[in-house]
């Protein structure tokens, strides 16, 4: 399937109130988006509403050109969502939160879940239970699944929250070449990216609504 996400006249309501609506969107590989606004304007929302997870109030989602309720199972298998919490489980490892997050859709062997464990920064912290590590290291194991083999499509809320500084310039680096190898990036952020992407572009819901 062709890689592709596009919207067409997306709307979103909520609690009575439409955040934003007539919203097009082209995502193709290289690309990586940076969903910019207000606070209460529906970056969230879009980001769920992208991902799958929420439906929207009006418009059309495609994946390779065919709606997205009749491929569901093939975006999935091409996506990583990390939302504005770390998303993990706090009495299990950081080793076992990986193979938990990855067995949903694309199952990683152990050395793949060890190798990425050490390229965020913490080899050395595998077996240990994710209730004991920093907001920090937490939020690493979270990001671990992007280092992972397999999802082309990254949508991230915030990723870069309760990151130090190494960890930010990381982020953003692996992020910019993540995109220049093919694959796409939809973000929320209030940190200013420093290394872009060629395909890197903002969006402002703030000019989007209703």
């Amino acid at each position: 399937m062709t890689f592709h996400l596009q919207a067409i006249g997306l709307a979103c309501e909520r609690d009575w109130r439409m955040l934003f609506e007539h919203l097009d969107l082209d995502l193709r590989a290289g690309d990586l988006l940076h969903v910019s606004g207000p606070n209460g304007s529906g970056k969230t929302s879009l980001l769920r509403v992208l991902a799958g997870l929420m439906q929207p109030s009006a418009g059309a989602l495609l994946w390779g050109g065919v709606p997205l309720a009749e491929c569901r199972t093939a975006l999935a298998a091409e996506l990583v969502w990390i939302g504005h919490s770390a998303g993990i489980k706090d009495l299990l490892t950081a080793q076992e939160n990986l193979a938990w997050l990855c067995a949903l859709h694309q199952p990683a062997e152990s050395h793949a879940i060890d190798q990425a464990l050490a390229a965020i920064g913490l080899q050395g912290f595998e077996d240990v239970p994710c209730h004991t590590l920093s907001a920090g290291q937490q939020r690493r194991v979270a990001l671990a699944r992007l280092y992972l083999p397999g999802p082309r499509l990254w949508i991230l809320d915030e990723p870069f929250t309760a990151l130090d500084k190494h960890g930010v310039a990381q982020l953003e680096q692996h992020l910019a070449q993540h995109c220049e190898a093919g694959g796409t990036v939809v973000l929320t952020t209030h940190h200013e990216l420093h290394q872009r992407p060629r395909g890197y572009r903002e969006l402002n819901l703030g000019q989007w609504a209703a």
